[in-house]
């Protein structure tokens, strides 16, 4: 197989692809392919809970609060240290966006993540990955930057797809099947 081709996407991948690009390009006007791929990307990522959970404490035990995260980041330096503020970014963007009243939740349990503010903390976290220079396989830095600054955006793009997928009806074609 040539390497340059790229592999067969899943149903799942397509419907993320599909309904990220429906809104962002047509709802919001948001024409760049790199930020909707990426949002289209993370979600598809955070399916899966080992995903959600995936920066460890150094115990192994899963980092499951961004105040975690922020401290296991702090520990790192170089590319790993990227990669857990890219984390605590995708992870902020991701609650913020589909489930914005578990953060409501999340605020009146008294925790240390009841008192971040997790728009803030998820445009630092993206800002601080993105100066931190990494290999091509990784988000570009401009990317991240981006991400830090259309946070609240991409939030609000993240509400919006999670509308449209919960309002769609059998036949509209936004049921994975």
């Amino acid at each position: 197989m040539n390497p340059d081709t790229p592999k067969p996407r899943s149903a799942i991948e397509r419907f993320f692809s599909g309904l990220s690009e429906c809104v962002f390009h047509s709802d919001l006007g948001i024409a760049d392919v790199q930020l909707v791929d990426y949002v289209s990307d993370l979600l598809f990522r955070f399916v899966r809970m080992e995903n959600l959970h995936r920066v460890r404490k150094s115990n192994g035990e899963p980092a499951t609060e961004v105040f975690q995260m922020m401290g296991e980041a702090d520990k790192r330096i170089g590319v790993a240290r990227r990669d857990v503020h890219r984390h605590i970014g995708d992870f902020t963007l991701f609650w913020s966006g589909m489930y914005p009243e578990r953060l409501r939740k999340i605020q009146g349990r008294g925790t240390a993540d009841g008192y971040l503010d997790y728009c803030r903390q998820g445009k630092l976290a993206y800002a601080i990955a993105s100066e931190i220079e990494a290999d091509d396989d990784r988000p570009s830095c401009e990317l991240l930057a981006l991400l830090s600054e259309q946070f609240e955006l991409c939030a609000y793009g993240l509400r919006e797809i999670r509308r449209e997928w919960e309002q769609a009806e059998p036949g509209d074609g936004l049921v994975l099947g």
